[in-house]
């Protein structure tokens, strides 16, 4: 078990449906971090941009993008977690894939697709709720428009880190600092959110607002908006075992599960 973990996010501008190219770029940005870090994070559909259209750059679990990620995994001695395209059988996926560098791979299928876009007509919707584990830390993935349904995030498995990667656009960014902040309060957790920047091909708009909030809603980074960044941030086991033992909140949570 570890104490510490360190972790970096990537706020990036994406290539518009060209995986390679975002690959590259990543790859770059990741080899400039000059420190060491247990996770690195990137942000909802790393190698394409929010697209309608995953046949155009969808990949399955062998294919050369979680194929990289294992492989950055290996080389930095690093987890590294991001959602992308993936096809099985029939089927598309909002999937956030994890890659640890023993080479395991865990994922979790976005629940909530965004109706609003249409993501409900072209991506299957995820029907479980996932926890990694990892040096000693209980991680809970989500993906962007999960964040406004709060029963989806309830720490019902004491995890330490919820994690949310986004296109979230720049019309609707205070509910996303709002929510961010609101999430890590009512779980007790520490909550990233790592949201892209720039302009996508329907030309819509991404702040950015990436930011890490602490266990009772502080937040931790220096949020920096509109432009590309890769924020470093150390997180602490014992502050989430200290707030928790001494104000115990989790412990009055309502008991209901959700049926489907």
């Amino acid at each position: 078990m570890q104490d510490s973990l360190k972790i970096a996010l990537i706020q990036s501008h994406l290539i518009w449906e060209n995986p390679e190219q975002n690959r590259i770029n990543f790859e770059l940005t990741i080899d400039a971090i000059s420190e060491p870090i247990d996770f690195i994070i990137l942000p909802e559909m790393f190698t394409s941009g929010f697209t309608m259209n995953p046949s155009k750059v969808a990949e399955t679990m062998d294919g050369t993008t979680v194929k990289w990620m294992t492989d950055i995994s290996l080389k930095y001695s690093v987890a590294i977690g991001g959602s992308l395209v993936i096809q099985e059988e029939d089927k598309f996926y909002n999937r956030f894939v994890f890659a640890l560098p023993n080479g395991d791979l865990r994922h979790y299928d976005k629940r909530h697709t965004f109706t609003l876009a249409g993501e409900h007509k072209v991506y299957g919707a995820g029907k479980k709720k996932v926890i990694f584990e990892y040096k000693g830390w209980k991680i809970c993935p989500q993906v962007c428009y999960d964040l406004r349904f709060p029963v989806w995030a309830r720490n019902l498995e004491d995890y330490d880190l919820l994690i949310y990667v986004a296109s979230w656009p720049k019309p609707r960014i205070d509910a996303w600092d709002a929510l961010l902040k609101a999430r890590a309060i009512e779980n007790m957790s520490y909550c990233v959110g790592v949201n892209r920047v720039g302009l996508d091909a329907n030309n819509y708009e991404y702040p950015g607002h990436s930011a890490v909030y602490d266990g009772l809603g502080k937040l931790v980074t220096e949020i920096q908006n509109e432009v590309e960044n890769t924020f470093i941030v150390e997180l602490q086991k014992t502050h989430l075992t200290t707030i928790r033992e001494k104000l115990r909140f989790l412990e009055d949570r309502d008991q209901f599960n959700l049926l489907k």
